[in-house]
Formats: C-alpha cells, structure tokens, sequence
C-alpha cells in the first residue's frame, strides 16, 4: 500500500530534471519549495520559480551558486529583510606562520556573530602554538590529528593532555596555555571564544611579554642577571616549528613544588554515547558533562541523507554553525513576517540568533552532513515544535492550524509524537 506522503511526493517533483538537462528554467514548477541539490543533480539554479523570474545577462560566479541554490532561488517562503547569516572560513584572512596557519570568522567578518568567535587553526608535527592566554574563554573541537595541550589552572595546579580528532578543550579566561602538533600530519582544529569581538591579534603572548618589559624588571622577576635575556625574541613567535615532544609523563617539569590540576580540561565528545534518532545522531557536550565548560555548550550532529534536524529554536543563546562535512539548507524564521534561506557546505559557518525558530536540511540522497551547534552558554537547550504541538491540547492546536479541515487536522494531530526526535528520517512506504 502506497502512503499519503508518497502520492504527494510522486505528484510534486523534488527536482525540475525533466524541464531541461542542464538548468531551472521558466517552466519549472516547485509549489512546496522542495530543496534544490545541484551537486547530486547536476542542475544549476537560476532565478525562476513557478513562472516568476529571468535569466541573468551579467557576470556570473557560477561556482558560488552551485553552493548556495536557495540564495539565487529562494523559497517562496522567505520574506522581509533578515542580515547575512552565513561566512566561510575560505573568505577569511590566513595568516601563513612557521609551521601552521590561523584564520578566523568574528563580528568584523560576520556581523551577527555577536556571542561567539571562531578560529580555525592548523599545526604541523612539532609545531606550537606559543604559550599564551586570552580575556576570553577558549573551547576546541580538534577536527583531524592529534593535539598536545599543557595550562595550569588558578590554584597553580599543572595540566597535559594529548587531544584526538572529536575531542575537546576548555580553558576558561585567563588561563595560561600552549597547543603543539603531534604524530604525521600534525593537527587541525576549530577554536571558539565567547565573544563575537574576539582578535587573534590581541592574544597574550610569553614572547610578545617578554619583549616589552625592561629587562632589567624581568631579570628582577627571575632573580637573574640581564644580560641573561639579551638573545630572546624582540617580538611575537605565535606559532613556529619546535621539537616533537615526548610522552607526557617524560615531558613533566621536573622541579619539585608542581602538583596536578583538580580540574579536567578536555573531554571526548565524539566518544560519548550518541542520542540515536530516526534520521541521525545527536551528541551534547555542556557543564554537566563536561564541567569545566561554563561559558560554551555545544552539539555535535550527524544528518543522514535526505533527512531534516527538526524544526526548533534555542531560548537563551545564539546558535554559532560549523558545517564539517556534507551540503545544507536552513530557513531562519525572525517573526514578523521575516525569514530567509541559506545554504552551507564544509567549512561554513551558520548564525542562527536566539529564539529564531529553523531546521537544518540534508541536501543530498549520498551523503551525511555534519555539524556543530555551538552556543555561549553553560547549558545546551533547544525547544521542539513537533513536541510543543504534541503536549499541547489537541483543541487548540486544531483551531490554530486546520479550522475547517476536520480531515487533514485529525492527520496531523495523529501524527504529531511526543518524544524526542531531533533529527527526522524521511517518511516512505517500506514497500517501495
């Protein structure tokens, strides 16, 4: 037996490949604003939709439409005047250093990233990133290789621990720190700080302090002679190429008076147990798993193909967005009549503010997307609209939404479910 959502998928085609082999044309006709992938299908947007548009006479960047198909052919849904909610890290500055690379997306890049800033950083095997500390608090998702982190914490207590792909660091403001590149390859990973106006300009460095203080004060500091410091750096190092370290156990300073940190600064994220939905995996990562963690909560979220993370908004916290793998689509909606489109692949990042409700959409049939949802915030929250409606009297949300239209509101109502299902798998007939 065929079901009802697969009659209306056969009725309305998903993509317009029998209008034309190559391209949307004016013909095309897409009354449910069905997503558009133009990697799996091979067809490039253009500007029509249900009869409505022209073709573009002037210059083209064709490689950035074929990333962003709903922003050259909205859904007829969007309206109003929502700010830019999308950058990539390939539009970002890179600064080129010895033996790695940073680049980053703040307010400046990205206006509405008010909350949180983010920096994607690269070390080669050996290479360091210079001790030094930041007013902001800084947490990590180490995206590839492995990373040997050390800090101590307030108290004096010492920390060392080697980071792997998945995994996090947290070290709250003020915290002195050092990250180097371990094993072939080295490593790669994204920093975020609770704070949109974060620099990587105005970090804290120890070659940077020590170059603009008398020399003699630091020689006082150390209750050393001068002329000790007359080789060190005169300015900053950031990152350069050192020596491939050792174990931690035979890396520990050997001085005595050094006791061990009471505090756990990294956490595996990807190594928690996943919350299993119908159409992928959700991983949380807050203070109250990982307590150390106070200003930044996070998710870690796999949609398989097809499949949507469901309608939904955050109360208390901006979303900050870090597409690792896959192609994506998310509506913002603003209220008022305010909604816009947007699509991302790896490397994007997403602002969604707080309270706005959106989904986030897998684009392709092949391929799962993968994604951070980062908030400054200690606790991660979110709000459901299938859950809402589903503990909301049946009355109410019948008079609301299909007043008139006993039939199609007792389907609804019938399939609305009560439990937690973040991300959705797409309904079919088993038969088919």
């Amino acid at each position: 037996m065929v079901s009802d959502i697969d009659k209306f998928y056969r009725k309305a085609p998903q993509n317009p490949r029998s209008q034309s082999p190559n391209s949307i044309t004016k013909t095309d006709r897409n009354p449910t604003d069905a997503k558009i992938d133009p990697y799996g299908t091979g067809i490039r947007p253009e500007p029509y939709r249900n009869g409505n548009g022209a073709s573009i006479l002037g210059p083209r960047n064709l490689d950035r439409e074929k990333q962003d198909p709903d922003m050259i052919r909205p859904p007829s849904t969007d309206s109003g005047h929502l700010p830019n909610l999308k950058w990539s890290f390939a539009d970002s500055h890179m600064k080129i250093e010895e033996g790695g690379w940073a680049r980053e997306t703040t307010v400046r890049e990205l206006p509405t990233s008010v909350e949180l800033a983010g920096v994607n950083m690269r070390l080669d095997e050996g290479a360091i990133r210079e001790l030094h500390w930041h007013k902001e608090a800084e947490w990590a998702f180490v995206l590839e290789g492995v990373t040997r982190v050390t800090c101590i914490d307030a108290e004096g207590g010492n920390f060392s621990d080697d980071v792997h792909k998945g995994g996090l660091w947290y070290f709250p403001a003020g915290v002195p720190h050092s990250l180097q590149g371990l094993g072939p390859g080295g490593t790669e990973f994204l920093l975020i700080f609770d704070d949109g106006n974060f620099s990587e300009e105005e970090t804290f460095l120890l070659s940077d302090l020590f170059a603009h203080i008398p020399k003699s004060v630091i020689a006082k500091n150390f209750r050393l002679t001068p002329e000790i410091f007359d080789r060190i750096p005169k300015g900053e190092k950031y990152i350069f190429q050192g020596s491939v370290p050792s174990t931690i156990e035979l890396e520990q300073p050997s001085r005595g008076g050094i006791k061990p940190s009471r505090y756990q600064f990294t956490h595996n994220m990807t190594g928690q147990k996943p919350l299993e939905a119908s159409g992928g995996q959700v991983r949380i990562t807050d203070s109250t798993n990982f307590p150390i963690s106070k200003t930044v909560a996070a998710a870690h979220v796999i949609i398989d193909p097809g499949c949507l993370r469901e309608l939904h908004w955050h109360p208390s916290a901006d979303e900050w967005a870090y597409f690792i793998k896959g192609r994506a689509r998310i509506t913002v909606f603003a209220a008022s009549g305010t909604s816009r489109t947007f699509n991302y692949v790896a490397g994007d990042v997403g602002i969604v503010p707080k309270g706005m409700s959106h989904y986030v959409e897998n684009l392709s049939e092949d391929e799962p997307v993968e994604f951070l949802e980062i908030f400054r915030s200690a606790k991660f929250e979110d709000f459901s609209l299938e859950q809402w409606l589903a503990e909301t009297p049946d009355r109410l949300v019948k008079e609301h939404l299909f007043a008139g239209d006993k039939y199609n509101g007792k389907k609804f109502l019938d399939a609305l479910k009560a439990g937690k299902d973040p991300i959705k798998a797409p309904v079919r007939d088993s038969k088919l």
